[in-house]
């Protein structure tokens, strides 16, 4: 994998291209949502990863998508990401992200994501 080759992913991502998106992924491809049971579900094998990249698109829609800083040390790498979308009111709402990697060459193996919601957490 390179750096160049993971930013494409990303560009694929931004763009919502399901078949760009898994022309990256291996046959034995994983991906562990940022949401869902577990905390996070995950997809496992080529369908069921397409079917979780689309329910994931169909989640964040509405935000505006945004590139981040992508990493690579060997066989993993990770980069972040970023949504945001303004309310009717004028609010925006912002979603940060990360992307943890595991590559089989120049294909994506696991996409393990993680985010943080802008939002009232209460009192402590």
């Amino acid at each position: 994998m390179t750096i160049e080759r993971l930013a494409e992913f990303g560009a694929a991502w931004r763009d919502k291209d399901l078949d760009r998106l898994m022309e990256f992924m291996t046959d034995d491809c994983v991906f562990r949502a940022s949401v869902g049971a577990e905390p996070g579900t995950t997809f496992r094998g080529r369908a069921e990863v397409r079917r979780g990249f689309e329910l994931m698109l169909a989640y964040d829609a509405g935000f505006e998508s945004h590139e981040g800083l992508p990493f690579i040390a060997g066989d993993r790498g990770a980069g972040q990401w970023s949504y945001t979308r303004t309310d009717g009111n004028g609010r925006v709402h912002r979603v940060d992200g990360c992307d943890l990697y595991e590559f089989d060459g120049d294909r994506i193996r696991v996409k393990d994501a993680y985010r943080k919601v802008s939002g009232d957490i209460g009192q402590a």
